[in-house]
């Protein structure tokens, strides 16, 4: 990598294992031990890997707003899903408990028509 310090960009990067210093026209060996290159071998803001147009500092900072955003949005569709459930439980709850109610009043007129039919039967007896 040092055979092209003091050339361009892109003849520095065309060795994926380069790192280009964009402040002080170095190519070096990308250390491969940090994830981040120090600061005493080259700013974020200088610092080019892959490609030229991209810096660390501008990736970090969209990869964080990329992943807070995936994040966010997996929270809000949980939350979604949860919520439709419990709406879902509570309508399918509903009507059950109204047919429940719906038959016992027609168990109970049932049996008043009953009673009364028993008791008109034994008036007619009667008579």
């Amino acid at each position: 990598c040092h055979q092209y310090t003091n050339k361009s960009c892109e003849e520095c990067l065309k060795n994926v294992t380069c790192l280009w210093c964009a402040s002080s026209g170095r190519c070096v060996e990308y250390p491969v031990r940090r994830i981040l290159p120090p600061a005493d071998l080259c700013e974020l803001r200088s610092a080019r890997w892959g490609v030229c147009w991209v810096n660390f500092e501008a990736l970090i900072i969209a990869m964080s707003v990329v992943g807070g955003t995936i994040l966010i949005m997996l929270g809000v569709c949980c939350c979604c899903c949860c919520c439709k459930k419990k709406s879902k439980k509570q309508v399918s709850e509903g009507p059950d408990k109204d047919d429940e109610r719906a038959a016992r009043e027609r168990e109970k007129r049932r049996v008043r028509q009953e009673e009364r039919r028993a008791e008109m039967k034994s008036r007619h007896d009667e008579i």
